[in-house]
């Protein structure tokens, strides 16, 4: 049983939640709380497992709150956040904070048994993750030497990355890692709309490569990493000698939109052996058969550890398929897809002279 304790502010939320929350037998409602002061001395009594988080609250807001909550008392959180530009950048930061993972609030564009089922996923993930894991990025970290980034430049290569609970930071870690001429790359994270144009624009801002929320027929070239846009599948598309995304809508898979396994069929399919897959940190299965596939199409496969996912799901269901060929620790797969690309255009250079 799941102990959670809801902090919100208004009474109608708290009510919806509790009443939704109420109807899944794995969870336990332990208490409510209006504000961050309240929180603090039920979180003391009640002992909850994970507690989900309004980040607008009057006498403390949510992000000091959650700030001071990381720093004394760690532990999971799940962020509630409506769908607006200016919400979408505080729910990124409260992420950075330590949060686990942010949904949408009731009330926005999604009806309320959505939010409640996703909510509820999102409070296993958070009640199965490692809160120790987050810590600062690594701001230290260096690209590979010059050698491998001209190696790694070429029209014809892509890298594929998927991830759902604690994937901004670990994107983030990789994306820090490679460098700007690194070829190009297309992302599914699992989020909320208007929430991946933000993600992508702070990406841009601290990474070499240049990074945007992907536009459908975008091409996809050296220098250049395209995000699926929230509420939308993204699937890589080959016209002659270049890659394009289109960016479409279609049912949910394993509840997603977009849908990594969407995007990893995809790259299998239309880059095969030009292709690299990362599957990141996440609770479900979602990537696991198609990075199996991109595998049997000839792609190098990389699945991230268990000892620094946040939640070991998704890497773990690829790895029982045998759909990786590495298993990789967080800090090391950059240059665990930089040596693939290498190796990758080595061994094209000597189909090519016999050798």
């Amino acid at each position: 049983m799941i102990k959670v304790l809801i902090v919100d502010d208004s009474a109608v939320v708290r009510k919806i939640l509790a009443n939704e929350l109420s109807h899944y037998e794995d969870i336990e409602i332990v208490g409510t709380a209006l504000d961050p002061y309240v929180a603090r001395d039920k979180i003391v009594k009640l002992k909850p497992d994970v507690i989900t988080l309004d980040l607008e609250m009057p006498r403390m807001d949510g992000l000091t709150f959650l700030s001071k909550l990381m720093r004394y008392y760690p532990m999971p959180v799940v962020v509630l956040s409506s769908l607006t530009p200016k919400n979408s950048e505080t729910a990124l930061t409260a992420l950075e904070l330590g949060a686990v993972e942010v949904i949408c609030k009731p009330g926005s564009a999604y009806s309320t048994p959505d939010i409640a089922r996703t909510l509820v996923n999102a409070i296993r993930a958070a009640a199965s993750s490692k809160v120790s894991v987050h810590q600062e990025v690594d701001e230290s970290v260096s690209p590979v030497p010059a050698v491998e980034s001209r190696l790694s430049k070429t029209t014809n290569k892509i890298i594929a990355i998927g991830a759902s609970t604690g994937g901004t930071r670990a994107i983030e870690t990789v994306m820090r890692g490679l460098p700007g001429s690194t070829s190009g790359i297309v992302i599914v994270q699992h989020m909320p709309e208007t929430f991946t144009k933000t993600f992508a624009t702070r990406l841009d801002s601290i990474c070499q490569m240049e990074v945007r929320e992907a536009r459908d027929n975008e091409y996809v070239v050296p220098g250049l990493a395209l995000i699926a846009p929230g509420n939308h599948h993204m699937v890589l598309h080959r016209s002659g000698g270049n890659y394009l995304v289109r960016v479409k809508d279609g049912p949910p898979v394993h509840y997603q939109r977009p849908s990594v396994d969407v995007l990893f069929r995809s790259v299998g399919l239309h880059a095969g052996k030009n292709a690299v897959g990362v599957l990141l940190t996440g609770m479900g299965a979602d990537g696991a058969k198609g990075l199996l596939e991109m595998k049997e199409k000839g792609a190098y496969t990389i699945a991230q550890d268990e000892e620094t996912s946040v939640v070991f799901g998704m890497p773990r269901e690829a790895i029982k398929l045998g759909a990786e060929q590495e298993i990789t620790p967080l800090h090391s797969i950059a240059q665990s897809i930089l040596s693939a690309l290498h190796n990758q255009v080595s061994a094209r250079t000597m189909q090519r002279t016999g050798t």
